[in-house]
């Protein structure tokens, strides 16, 4: 058996999606994106292609280690998103090959089910409180919002009690039984971040994630010192060499590796498996499309220190297209309770609607974040 095909598909709203097929017809499907630069990781793909084509799946590892390794420089969104697509779809192949989900390779199951969360609130918060009862209604038992928009490094104590009345909307419309987690997304700098965290804390609060930058993640000393509030980062951080210093410094409560950013499923297991020797929880970030919460979910399984799960179903970036559009059978993302039940197909467990991906295709898309300023014109954190 050998990799003979790689197709790259750039679907709307944001994503890109590969597919493997191996020479004797088997096919693997990985979700290789940075949000923003889809065509810089399509390109890195194709040039991971030379590495692919002709090689053996089943030897995951070994590829990982080839594709990390060879090309002499490492690391980053870019090349790391490349080969976490491939990854995926290796071991998409792989439990499709043995009939088996992919957890069943990583040492089997350690849970029933895994609680998830949606989003609300979109990019300049809005009707939050209204927003948290629905999902409540809808059967979710946790949240997450934005904290603020545009924030300078020195700013108006006002977007502070803005920021505050969003929470106690929320918190007031659904009870101190529900977990709220408050996104920074590194828009706030550190001496904003420091008042905001200890201004939050009597919401006890699910965590606040991103607090600053994680090239500032020397900051989170000072945060920690204003908040009881657990502290979430890691959705750009995409090695366990990345992850290495933060865990030793001892300062996050949460890490939240991107399965589709952070090596794939092989390389986020052992970034989870390193996090819970330093007693870390692990969320991981995937505001992403159908492959990547599939592939969250086979590490979800099988890693016990994991306590949440992100997922993108109605989330303000889904404008034209949604989680389920691209599967076969939707149903396999049933949310029940505030859970997901685990997959039990074959590899991802999922089935992409080839036709639907062909398609959406045609149409493909060119999504770049927005470009925020602040009043005096400098450029600020989105």
């Amino acid at each position: 058996m050998k990799i003979a095909k790689m197709e790259l598909f750039l679907v709307p709203p944001r994503w890109l999606f590969l597919k493997l097929t191996t020479d004797d017809g088997l096919t693997g499907w990985g979700e290789p994106i940075v949000e923003g630069h889809a065509a810089a990781v399509a390109a890195t793909v194709k040039e991971m292609e030379d590495y692919i084509i002709g090689q053996d799946p089943n030897r995951i590892e070994d590829i990982w280690q080839v594709l990390y390794r060879a090309g002499f420089y490492r690391g980053g969104p870019i090349l790391m998103s490349a080969i976490a697509g491939i990854d995926q779809a290796l071991w998409d192949l792989k439990g499709k090959r043995y009939n088996l989900p992919v957890y069943e390779f990583l040492g089997g199951r350690a849970r029933d089910k895994v609680r998830v969360y949606s989003w609300i609130g979109g990019d300049r918060p809005a009707d939050v409180g209204a927003a948290a009862k629905e999902k409540r209604e809808l059967g979710f038992t946790a949240i997450k919002m934005n904290a603020s928009e545009e924030m300078h490094f020195i700013d108006s104590y006002v977007k502070v009690d803005e920021v505050l009345q969003r929470v106690q909307a929320v918190r007031d419309a659904v009870g101190r039984d529900f977990g709220i987690a408050v996104d920074f997304h590194g828009r706030i700098h550190k001496p904003m971040a420091k008042v905001l965290a200890k201004e939050l804390a009597p919401f006890d609060l699910m965590f606040i994630e991103e607090p600053v930058l994680s090239e500032n993640n020397e900051a989170l000393r000072e945060i920690a010192r204003h908040t009881s509030t657990p502290i979430a980062t890691g959705e750009r951080m995409y090695t366990r060499w990345d992850f290495k210093k933060l865990l030793e410094d001892g300062y996050v409560d949460i890490i939240q590796p991107d399965l589709s950013h952070a090596g794939g499923i092989s390389e986020s297991k052992k970034i989870a498996t390193m996090a819970e020797a330093y007693d870390v929880a692990v969320a991981p970030h995937c505001p992403l499309g159908p492959i990547a919460l599939a592939s969250c979910l086979q590490m979800d399984a099988c890693t016990p220190n994991v306590f949440i799960q992100e997922q993108s179903l109605g989330i303000h970036y889904n404008k034209t297209n949604d989680l389920l559009d691209y599967l076969a059978n939707p149903t396999v993302f049933q949310y029940e309770n505030g859970f997901v039940a685990l997959p039990d197909q074959p590899g991802l467990g999922i089935e992409v609607d080839e036709a639907y991906v062909r398609k959406a295709a045609e149409e493909g898309h060119n999504w770049k974040n927005p470009v925020w300023r602040n009043e005096d014109g400098t450029v600020a954190e989105w």
